[in-house]
C-alpha cells in the first residue's frame, strides 16, 4: 500500500476544543483561526478565571492546557527539537485527526512533535519526506542533532541538489509520491505506544490535506510502504 492510499483510507473524528476564557480575550479568536482546517469543533465558555482549554471526545476529558500553552501554539514561534512544548497533551490527543488545509507553518510544528518524541526516546527509527532533498537544507542542523543520539534517521526527497555526506541516511528518487508528501514517522525506538506519524499530501502550493497519529499500526503500515524508496533505484 502507497503513503497516498494510506492517507485515503484513514478518516478523522471531530473532537471538541473548549475554551474557557474571558468573552473578549485575543487567545479565543486565534484558537478558531489555528483549529479552523482541522475536524475539531470549537466552544467558547465565558470565563473571569486564568483562560484555559479542554480537548473532549464526547463527555470524556482528554487534555487541559493553561493560556500560555494556547498562546505558544498558535504564535509564529517554533521551539528547538529536545525542548518540551506546553501544548503537546492537546495535540497527542488529536490521534487520526485529518485536515483539509495546513500551512507550512503548521505542517512544521506538526513534525516538530514528532520529532521531539523520537529525540527524547534516543533509539529507533526517524524517516522522513522532505519532497525535494533541497528542503533538508533549512533543517539539516536539526537533523544532523537527532543522527547524533541513538536514531537510525532516515530522509527522502526528489534528489534536486548533492548533500554531501550528511550523518543520517538519504534517500533521492525521482517519484511523484515523494514530491508530493511531507511525512515524519517514527517507529517508537522499541516501544510501539511511543511510536507516531504525521502524513500529508500537498493538494495546492502550500496547502497539505492528511493526518497525524499515535496508532502503531497505522504507524507501521506507513513504515512499509516505505521500503521500495529504500532499496536500489
Amino acid at each position: 500500500m502507497s503513503l497516498r492510499h494510506l492517507m485515503a483510507e484513514v478518516r478523522g473524528r471531530e473532537k471538541t476544543l473548549t475554551v474557557y476564557a474571558p468573552r473578549d480575550a485575543d487567545v479565543v479568536s486565534a484558537v478558531r483561526e489555528y483549529f479552523a482546517s482541522q475536524h475539531v469543533a470549537i466552544e467558547h465558555e465565558h470565563t473571569d478565571e486564568n483562560p484555559r482549554a479542554v480537548l473532549f471526545d464526547g463527555d470524556d476529558e482528554l487534555a487541559t492546557v493553561d493560556a500560555g500553552a494556547l498562546r505558544e501554539l498558535t504564535s509564529r514561534d517554533l521551539h528547538r527539537v529536545g525542548d518540551e512544548a506546553p501544548y503537546s497533551p492537546l495535540l497527542e490527543h488529536l490521534d487520526g485527526t485529518t485536515f483539509t488545509s495546513y500551512d507550512r507553518r503548521q505542517m512544521t510544528m506538526a513534525s516538530r512533535e514528532i520529532e521531539d518524541r523520537a529525540w527524547r526516546a534516543n533509539s529507533g527509527q526517524l524517516h522522513t519526506g522532505f519532497q525535494r532533498l533541497s528542503n533538508v537544507r533549512k533543517e539539516r542542523d536539526t537533523y544532523e542533532q537527532l543522527a547524533e543520539c541513538d536514531l537510525d534517521v532516515h530522509v527522502y526527497g526528489v534528489p534536486d541538489v548533492d548533500l554531501g555526506d550528511p550523518p543520517f541516511a538519504v534517500h533521492g528518487r525521482d517519484a511523484e509520491e515523494l514530491s508530493l508528501t511531507w511525512f515524519v514517522l517514527f517507529d517508537g525506538g522499541g516501544n510501539r505506544e511511543q511510536s507516531s506519524a504525521l502524513l500529508a499530501e500537498e493538494r495546492e502550493s502550500g496547502g497539505f490535506y492528511g493526518f497525524w497519529t499515535y496508532d502503531p499500526d497505522l504507524v507501521e503500515r506507513a513504515l512499509q510502504s516505505l521500503e521500495g524508496y529504500r532499496r536500489p533505484a
